[in-house]
């Protein structure tokens, strides 16, 4: 797994919890790497929790961390990233933490070293912002929510 196929700029990763364990792929096609708590606490049913993964890192200009859910904990405890995906911006430095909620229903525990959520680092595209007294006609125009589906 040492072989990228795109490049793209390292992440530094600096550690603030002595039991952090350092995120990785699990296989060599994953688009994911793993983040693992250092908190420990209970998810009760509808409980909203912030987790610290004992991290901060250093994302290079142009690029974010996508903070995503991971389908086994959504399949088998009904939990999930609260605010999926979260973003972490190339300019923080901060403790890097993943809010997680339990809409399974039974308490669900969160032990140090556990797996809790799975990071993606993307190009990010910024926009220049132009205000338009008109937008250019489309065949959707302004139809939404589904009135792509008929």
């Amino acid at each position: 797994m040492n072989e990228i196929p795109h490049s793209i700029p390292s992440v530094s990763w600096s550690k603030h919890h002595p039991e952090a364990v350092l995120p990785g792929y699990q296989t060599e096609g994953s688009a994911g790497f793993d983040l693992h708590s250092v908190d420990e606490g209970v998810l009760e049913p509808g409980a909203v929790g912030l987790f610290d993964t004992g991290w901060a890192v250093a994302l290079p200009p142009g690029y974010e961390m996508q903070i995503r859910p991971r389908s086994g904990l959504a399949l088998n405890h009904g939990v999930t990233v609260l605010n999926a995906p979260g973003t972490i911006d190339s300019d923080y430095r901060g403790a890097l933490k993943v809010i997680l909620i339990n809409h399974g229903k039974e308490d669900f525990y969160v032990r140090t070293g556990d797996r809790i959520a799975q990071g993606i680092v993307a190009p990010v595209c910024r926009t220049r912002f132009l205000e338009s007294d008109r937008l250019p006609e489309t065949d959707r125009s302004q139809g939404g929510f589904g009135s792509t589906g008929r």
